[in-house]
């Protein structure tokens, strides 16, 4: 079977964001990128897919050149080929990302194509099911548990306290969730390989974006706290704050 996991470069959560001179895209300075944290869980259920029923395991990315770092951490994971779809657009939105991967996904042969369920970016959990509604597949989004069947996908995802079990047809399109699998570490014998693999390109018509950025600042500082005394004796005084000023009461 054909597997592809679509993964995308965001900066590391441990990064410190600035906002850039422009005030509407972030600064890179001092910042570190990695592979989207829910994307290596979409690799990693590829890679286990691929050891159970045999295939191929493709990585995809829509972005700059810099992105080959990240496929190269794919290929050291086990992938078998890395897809590149060059853009250096700096704000592009979910619905212009998703129509790039779907044209690319229409040369990349693909049974199963996975997506972490959002990006730690900017949140939108939205790509996977869009790309997945552009290419008429049939879809789940944040699944925990996949078995593959005849021409089938069983999976499960959590929703409100319960388990809902699917089963779709083959291709088809999931979203991965925490707890679908725990990433392997590349070996070093995965790192110096992934050096010398080939990253392939694609030439792909990017959709038009159609959301702008207009402004980007940081959050506001937060309120110094207040000690409003200590033990019991503190309570009421603590009560009236909450009441009068926080008005949580």
């Amino acid at each position: 079977m054909n597997f592809v996991a679509c993964v995308k470069r965001v900066p590391d959560t441990a990064s410190k964001i600035r906002v850039g001179p422009d005030g509407r895209t972030m600064d890179p300075a001092g910042v570190t990128y990695v592979v989207n944290p829910y994307d290596e869980f979409a690799v990693e259920e590829c890679l286990r897919l691929k050891e159970k029923v045999g295939g191929t395991v493709t990585v995809l990315t829509v972005g700059p050149a810099d992105s080959s770092k990240e496929l190269r951490h794919c290929l050291a994971m086990g992938a078998d080929r890395a897809v590149l779809v060059k853009d250096d657009q700096l704000q592009r939105d979910p619905l212009s990302t998703a129509m790039a991967l779907a044209e690319a996904l229409k040369q990349i042969p693909h049974d199963v194509v996975f997506f972490g369920k959002q990006a730690v970016d900017h949140d939108n959990a939205q790509v996977g099911l869009l790309v997945a509604t552009l290419l008429d597949l049939p879809a789940v989004a944040e699944v925990v548990k996949v078995e593959l069947g005849s021409g089938t996908a069983t999976v499960q995802r959590e929703a409100e306290g319960k388990i809902e079990v699917f089963e779709l047809p083959v291709p088809c399109v999931l979203t991965a969730q925490k707890g679908l699998n725990e990433p392997r570490y590349a070996s070093l014998k995965g790192i110096m390989a992934a050096k010398s693999k080939k990253l392939d390109e694609l030439a792909v018509a990017p959709g038009e974006v159609r959301i702008e950025v207009l402004k980007m600042e940081p959050p506001s500082a937060r309120p110094e706290g207040k000690i409003v005394g200590e033990g019991a004796a503190a309570v009421p005084a603590l009560v009236k704050l909450l009441r009068e000023d926080a008005k949580v009461l």
